[in-house]
């Protein structure tokens, strides 16, 4: 973070939908309006920076490329968590699609950073109120940002300021027109890594709490001690160093074999611990450039409740 409380790693994620979205083929996760959030000033450095990192880790790769936009292609692919970015967002929101069909009635985004679906998806926001809860300083960031674009902000649409580690996920209960006893599904995407686990588990425990039972809440997760474990792997390594870097290093994991008791002591039932081999296969089986699974990296569904009938979407 930076001292104003800013989360860099929001920028970053932003770069990587858009890249994607305008250079890739095929397509993972379909994000053009993400490259919208960043002023090109933004884009330059994230680019500039990316290029400087492939360079020190292959050099030869590098020299290959052929102009600016191989480049940054191959670093996405090599050099940063692109590949977990897309897939995960790709997985939440197939398992969103789902849960409305079967009469969620709101979407709470856990750490929303510059996320777009409010603006991507306005059919949905007929039938789910969408609640963006994120850090008050990238939140302000965020909305000066739209501003600025002159965007218009759907009336489903509200925005929760939120830093998970001074307050609490209950606040969201007393923010209008959040309904505890509405079915919800909540998404916290690229947030657990880097909180306190007690901050975590606390932010677990109050999503079970403020909906109806048998809401759904799907994040992603780091296997524990893999920032400091020499066996990890290689791209693993650099995406934590880099991290570490900007300020914001990987601090919590979860261990998939105690996964589903953690998540039973705050109130949720796990669905889905989807690890990296069967991520490999649903996501990139068919790609033949560089994106991949990342090691060490699950997504995971959840309910609160009684455990629901199977039936999360696959490919």
């Amino acid at each position: 973070m930076e001292k104003n409380g800013f989360s860099l790693t929001a920028l970053g994620t932003a770069f990587m939908r858009g890249f994607h979205a305008r250079n890739d083929n095929p397509i993972l996760f379909n994000d053009p309006l993400a490259y919208d959030l960043l002023t090109d000033r933004e884009r330059f450095l994230i680019a500039e920076h990316l290029i400087a990192r492939l360079k020190s880790i292959d050099p030869e790769g590098a020299a290959a490329c052929g102009d600016e936009t191989s480049t940054v292609k191959r670093a996405l692919e090599l050099c940063t968590g692109a590949a977990v970015v897309l897939s995960r967002a790709r997985y939440a929101e197939e398992a969103l699609r789902v849960a409305i069909d079967r009469g969620a009635t709101q979407y709470v985004i856990l750490g929303a950073g510059m996320d777009t679906f409010a603006f991507r998806c306005p059919r949905a926001l007929t039938r789910v109120e969408v609640f963006e809860v994120d850090h008050p300083a990238t939140q302000a960031f965020k909305r000066e940002r739209i501003r600025e674009l002159g965007w218009n902000i759907p009336p489903g649409l509200h925005f929760v300021p939120l830093d998970f580690t001074k307050g609490s996920l209950f606040d969201l209960a007393a923010h209008a027109p959040y309904d505890p006893t509405a079915s919800t599904f909540f998404s916290w995407l690229g947030v657990t890594y880097y909180l306190p686990r007690e901050t975590v588990l606390d932010t677990l425990a109050a999503a079970a709490r403020i909906s109806a039972p048998k809401s759904t809440l799907v994040f992603d997760y780091l296997e524990p001690n893999v920032p400091g474990d020499a066996k990890a792997a290689g791209r693993l390594k650099a995406i934590a160093d880099s991290l570490k870097e900007l300020g914001e290093p990987l601090r919590t994991g979860f261990s998939p074999a105690a996964l589903a008791t953690d998540l039973a002591g705050v109130g949720l039932h796990l669905m889905e611990d989807l690890a990296p081999p069967e991520i490999q296969r649903r996501y990139f089986a068919d790609r033949t450039d560089g994106y991949r699974a990342s090691d060490h990296i699950h997504f995971a569904a959840t309910a609160g409740g009684e455990p629901p009938q199977p039936g999360l979407p696959s490919r």
